[in-house]
């Protein structure tokens, strides 16, 4: 509740941050209700309070699970934490430096065709940062495959030859994303197909099952 507050009171300062951040020439960023900031600012409580409270869920599970896990196992589950830190602070900064340039694009467009720009702040937020925030999230996909390959319940050879049918998937879930425009979408969907092929890369010839020592 006190995080909550708090990301609800100081959701003005952190707002002019974020609109000098994401400035884009001939753009208005507007109100579309009266009462749209106070909507913000509780969005932005919730959020404040998901992320404090994300890593003391995920610490308290490695609390419960720990007694049951062998020295090994401890290992291999630190290595993974950074990891996949990292896979989604890349998929959530690759995300938002595709989308804002796509919307200078598109204002750039706009004001050629004499049309003004005038977006609605909520939007504009949300299609930025929910955006971003999901890719980061499909991201962490290459974490998973190669733990069903360490389980046993694939191989690399299956990937291979699932290849065509995972590529559709890629294209499938970014074209859920609120993509702008084609181009985005392939921007989007490129990094996926690679991280794909690394995956089977890295994991090749590996047929074994995690066992406990």
């Amino acid at each position: 509740m006190t995080v909550f507050v708090l990301g609800f009171l100081s959701t003005g300062m952190v707002l002019r941050q974020i609109l000098s951040l994401v400035h884009i020439d001939d753009v208005t960023i507007a109100t579309s209700a009266p009462f749209q900031f106070a909507d913000i600012a509780m969005d932005f409580g919730f959020f404040l309070a998901i992320i404090i409270c994300v890593p003391y869920i995920i610490y308290s599970f490695y609390v419960f699970i720990a007694p049951a896990l062998t020295k090994s196992e401890h290992r291999k589950l630190l290595k993974t934490i950074p990891l996949s830190v990292l896979l989604f602070l890349f998929g959530f900064s690759y995300g938002f430096f595709i989308l804002y340039h796509a919307l200078e694009l598109l204002a750039a467009i706009n004001i050629d065709l004499g049309i003004a720009n005038f977006w609605n702040i909520g939007q504009f937020l949300s299609q930025i940062f929910i955006t971003s925030a999901l890719l980061g999230l499909v991201f962490e996909f290459p974490l998973l495959l190669t733990l069903m390959i360490k389980l046993g319940f694939i191989t690399t050879q299956i990937l291979r030859q699932q290849r065509r049918i995972a590529y559709f998937i890629m294209f499938f879930l970014a074209a859920l994303l609120p993509t702008t425009d084609g181009l985005s979408l392939m921007a989007m969907t490129l990094p996926l197909l690679i991280l794909y092929e690394v995956t089977i890369l890295v994991n090749n010839n590996k047929k074994y099952v995690w066992i406990r020592d």
